[in-house]
């Protein structure tokens, strides 16, 4: 049976200009999970939350909103949000794993205060009818941080739990740890997804096997270094198509024209394309070259010329 792949939302990246594009070029994944809306102590939802969750913004065939919050009104506030646009289901975002939030006692830092955990998903329970599913770390400093709010958890009908197989410190250096991963596989009711460097056909045959009883599996960064590979894992293979660079570069052009349309001036439109070339450049033979050459254009001509340039050769 074909696994189900997820996207992983990763902030100023996989909005719904790339989800689209991503959608219509390559496919492969089942549903893709919003980047989180924030609220930081404001009761209001910023523009660009909200055009990204627009549903007419969206044309993949299921979209997750998420919310980065460790506060119950924050949270109801935004179930309130998503459900006037027709969104059943919020994700909790327990996995963030930077120090602006994690200092703040959320993402993965807000995993170690299982009570404050308890108190929120309490309120949300009895005062919503949400569906509640949970993106997590196995902790911020320990790895057995997560298995402290299973018991918690447990007791909640969460719809799934996808967890990152990092703690929240480490950031995305080091490896996974599956030996923790395997613990929290036994040790919760909730049904588990796995999420950290599926990065190849390779390595999530390699997950796969090592756990078995895991049917749902999270791409992050692999994503979007390598866009043809959800479609890869969905049919087995490890052969690329014949026209994969024009695909490729099709895409790019999509995404390219439409965040150039929505920014003002061409620093943020070389910035926000500088942040998708450090992952795309691992696709080509001298990820290094290809970079420099993009971040060497000085403007709008001469990127499209290096563009031109980098999928040609």
């Amino acid at each position: 049976m074909s696994p189900t792949l997820l996207s992983s939302p990763l902030q100023g990246f996989t909005d719904f200009r790339f989800r689209n594009a991503f959608h219509k070029f390559f496919g492969g994944i089942d549903t893709f999970y919003a980047p989180y809306i924030r609220l930081d102590g404001k009761l209001v939802i910023k523009n660009s939350y909200q055009r990204d969750l627009q549903p007419e913004n969206n044309m993949v065939s299921e979209l997750i909103p998420q919310v980065m919050t460790n506060d119950a009104d924050e949270f109801l506030f935004v179930v309130k949000y998503i459900q006037e646009l027709g969104y059943k289901e919020l994700n909790w975002n327990l996995g963030c794993p930077y120090p602006m939030v994690t200092k703040k006692g959320m993402g993965s830092g807000l995993i170690c205060e299982p009570q404050r955990i308890d108190h929120i998903l309490n309120r949300v329970h009895n005062e919503t009818d949400v569906i509640v599913s949970m993106k997590m770390r196995m902790g911020y400093e320990h790895p057995e941080e997560i298995l402290d709010v299973f018991p918690i958890l447990d007791q909640y009908p969460i719809k799934n739990i996808a967890i990152h197989a990092r703690i929240g410190k480490q950031l995305y250096n080091g490896g996974v740890n599956l030996e923790a991963f395997q613990r929290c596989t036994e040790n919760t009711k909730h049904k588990l997804y796995y999420n950290g460097d599926i990065t190849s056909v390779a390595k999530f045959s390699e997950m796969q096997a090592r756990f078995p009883s895991i049917d749902h599996f999270m791409i992050g960064r692999g994503l979007i270094a390598d866009p043809f590979l959800p479609s890869m894992i969905k049919n087995n293979t490890t052969e690329y198509p014949t026209n994969r660079w024009q695909i490729f570069k099709e895409f790019h052009d999509t995404i390219y024209q439409e965040y150039d349309a929505a920014l003002s001036g061409p620093t943020p439109i070389k910035m926000k394309m500088l942040g998708f070339w450090e992952y795309f450049s691992t696709s080509f033979s001298n990820p290094q070259k290809t970079l420099k050459k993009i971040k060497k254009a000085q403007n709008p001509r001469s990127y499209v010329e290096a563009v031109k340039e980098i999928f040609g050769g």
